[in-house]
């Protein structure tokens, strides 16, 4: 039986096989409040591939800088207290969804070290785009309200100071919000780039987990199809990390 490990704002997971590494997992919008259920297929299976999984749980608010701070040293804080820090023999992938690519790519080490950054579905609307009451509230009652940083000055910071050259975009054919091809020409742009592109089949919440109908109704809840997309998705992952 698979075990989830809360520490502290961070769920663990151990290898299932002898590890090489570990995967700092940070989801999007409200199902990164309990990652071990939102994406636990897909975590699940880097874990059976030999990852070790540290998801961030969290609750979106608008200062985004903030939180990628706080997950970033959430992050190596556990590296560091596990003695993982000089362990050149591991490999640290990170990996996000929509609003937690954005986090990871504001990460204040500029993404430096490790395999790289894998980002499914990234997103980077405005928060009135993101939040339709805000736009209403705000015409109503005079005032605007906008993430921290904004889209622009986002892509402008990644840039800028975004060093880390891996970096695999992942984008779903049916994906009406997917923001991944504007991500990719910025990092393109930057010297020594080597970011690439894929796609698969599935809308903006293929990355989520059919584990969660499994957890509450038990294994005949689960969705074969469904089962079959996340382990292709983490089987992606694991080979681009791993450089074959």
């Amino acid at each position: 039986m698979t075990l989830w490990r809360q520490r502290g704002d961070i769920w663990q997971l151990e290898a299932e096989r002898p590890s090489r590494g570990t995967v700092e997992f940070i989801g999007g919008s409200y199902l990164a409040a309990t990652p071990q259920l939102s994406y636990r297929r897909l975590l699940e299976a880097l874990a059976a591939r030999g990852w070790r999984i540290r998801a961030w749980t969290y609750v979106p608010g608008f200062d985004h800088q903030d939180q990628a701070n706080t997950a970033w040293r959430r992050f190596r804080q556990l590296r560091d207290a596990d003695g993982e820090g000089g362990d050149s023999s591991r490999l640290m992938l990170r990996l996000g969804h929509s609003l937690g690519c954005k986090l990871h790519l504001l990460a204040p080490d500029g993404g430096r070290g490790g395999a790289g950054l894998v980002a499914l579905s990234f997103n980077n609307f405005s928060a009135e785009r993101s939040i339709p009451l805000l736009a209403e509230l705000g015409q109503q009652f005079n005032f605007r309200s906008e993430f921290s940083p904004s889209p622009e000055e986002t892509l402008q910071q990644v840039a800028r100071t975004y060093l880390q050259p891996r970096n695999l975009l992942v984008r779903f054919n049916r994906d009406q919000i997917d923001q991944s091809q504007r991500l990719l020409g910025v990092l393109q742009g930057r010297s020594g780039d080597a970011s690439l592109l894929k796609e698969f089949p599935g809308d903006h919440l293929a990355p989520a987990s059919a584990g969660l109908r499994q957890s509450l109704l038990g294994q005949w809840a689960d969705d074969p199809a469904k089962k079959r997309s996340l382990d292709g998705i983490a089987a992606a992952v694991d080979a681009w990390a791993s450089g074959s």
